[in-house]
């Protein structure tokens, strides 16, 4: 008799641990390694790229046209930049960081100067 009441207890302690561990599974994936993951981006190196490419289509720029574009598109990357910087944390979910203040990269960490380039339209 004792065998068939102690049935429902297992049952209950089981059914327990099996939500306990769901609600940790749940914790650690939607709070936890979402808070270790940092993404690095190197803002400077992405601003020389476009200033290069910006003074050489000044240089090589032969009418009122040209320049005309040249302005264009540094305008628009000008407009751009605050964008992309922004949009990155949520594209993500991690914490967004210049380059130059991470002392170290780990395993946590993200290089996002990729994403960063093509968001403000350079290859």
């Amino acid at each position: 008799m004792k065998a068939i009441s102690l049935i429902p207890a297992l049952v209950q302690s089981l059914l327990t641990l099996i939500v306990v561990a769901a609600a940790l599974l749940l914790y650690d994936r939607t709070v936890v390694r979402p808070a270790l993951r940092i993404g690095m981006v190197d803002v400077a190196e992405v601003y020389r790229q476009k200033e290069a490419e910006f003074t050489q289509l000044l240089t090589k720029a032969g009418s009122e046209d040209d320049r005309q574009n040249a302005m264009l598109m540094a305008r628009t990357f000008a407009q751009r930049l605050p964008i992309a910087l922004e949009e990155l944390p949520r594209d993500c979910a991690c914490l967004v960081v210049l380059k130059g203040a991470v002392a170290g990269p780990t395993p946590h960490t993200v290089d996002l100067t990729a994403q960063l380039r093509q968001k403000v339209g350079m290859p």
